[in-house]
């Protein structure tokens, strides 16, 4: 490998002439800082990162933590942690990927070893039990998702309470009344995750201004798990005419079955889903949809951090407002 002695002889200049262009903690003229970079260039120098990360006290390192659950759809969290990857390095960091669901220990195993200078979380529940010990620590930190006290922390999310209130606002204009929601998995309910509580907290909340009734059921996803959902459904709510899936593995099994009900889309039961574009798109049916504006998310959630990295960013909440895009799968209610 390259070293910086090396360097130095190739520019013509002094190891700390190196070092000094390296760290930008000196002014060094412009023609002798374009000498060391262009040598820098040529010999294809790439400064060691644990000498680094002593002389200047970073790591040039974000630690991202997305646990890999079975119940979540892993493709949007993918996309979100490929934005925050590709940001990250335009700003000169890199991204340490923590999958696992060891929540509070892999912050103190980040925190306490200096593993990372800043750190963004993501899958954030209402009561989050990593928060305070984020609230303790010195190290800056950008949620994706919203937690139910957002005080002292930086956030940006989807507003997923708008979400849901503009899937029954158009469910509504077209003269729906009984509207069905196709949720997440139970466990997702179960740990107050939070985009899944607010999209229906903001649902319910327009509903009930409108004149809407709702009837919410979690589903695991899969032709079976959806077939038994369905069935319950009708049996409890047979003139559901509009139906809002939060729920990507329970898209293509709802169109199946109401295919094989007899119901066609959108003429006796409209579908609007909130998912990513690629999903409503390719459905068997083009899906009005909400989308999951997933590289947006993982961008500006970078830039928060970096600007508190820099000794400039601010404790704020970052709300991406919902757009709606309607496609084949809504129409005027059946008569």
């Amino acid at each position: 490998m390259v070293t910086l002695a090396e360097v130095a002889q190739h520019a013509g200049v002094s190891a700390s002439t190196v070092s000094y262009v390296l760290s930008g903690k000196r002014s060094i003229s412009a023609g002798t800082r374009q000498r060391v970079e262009r040598s820098i260039q040529e010999l294809g120098y790439h400064p060691n990162a644990g000498a680094r990360a002593l002389a200047s006290s970073r790591s040039n390192i974000i630690a991202l933590m997305i646990p890999l659950r079975t119940d979540m759809y892993v493709p949007v969290m993918m996309e979100i942690a490929i934005a925050v990857a590709t940001a990250a390095r335009t700003h000169g960091y890199d991204v340490l990927l923590l999958t696992g669901e060891e929540g509070p220990d892999a912050m103190r195993r980040v925190t306490g070893s200096g593993l990372a200078d800043a750190m963004i979380l993501m899958d954030v529940e209402l009561d989050d039990e990593r928060l305070p010990l984020l609230r303790e620590s010195d190290r800056p930190a950008v949620l994706i998702g919203l937690p139910a006290d957002t005080t002292g922390l930086t956030c940006v999310d989807l507003d997923f309470g708008a979400t849901g209130a503009l899937c029954a606002e158009h469910l509504a204009k077209l003269g729906h009344r009984d509207i069905a929601v196709i949720g997440e998995a139970p466990a997702v309910y179960e740990r107050h995750t939070g985009f899944a509580e607010r999209t229906l907290d903001g649902l319910r909340s327009r509903s009930r201004e409108l004149g809407l009734r709702v009837l919410h059921r979690p589903c695991e996803g899969g032709y079976d798990a959806m077939a038994v959902t369905l069935a319950r459904l009708f049996d409890e709510r047979p003139g559901t005419t509009g139906f809002v899936v939060q729920n990507e593995s329970a898209v293509e099994p709802l169109l199946a079955l109401l295919r094989r009900q007899g119901r066609a889309v959108p003429e006796d039961v409209s579908v609007i889903a909130i998912c990513p574009d690629q999903v409503a798109t390719q459905a068997s049916v083009r899906l009005t949809s909400v989308a999951i504006p997933a590289q947006e998310m993982g961008r500006r959630a970078v830039e928060q951090l970096i600007a508190k990295l820099d000794g400039h960013g601010e404790d704020d909440v970052v709300l991406l407002a919902p757009e709606l895009t309607v496609r084949a799968s809504t129409g005027p209610a059946a008569s």
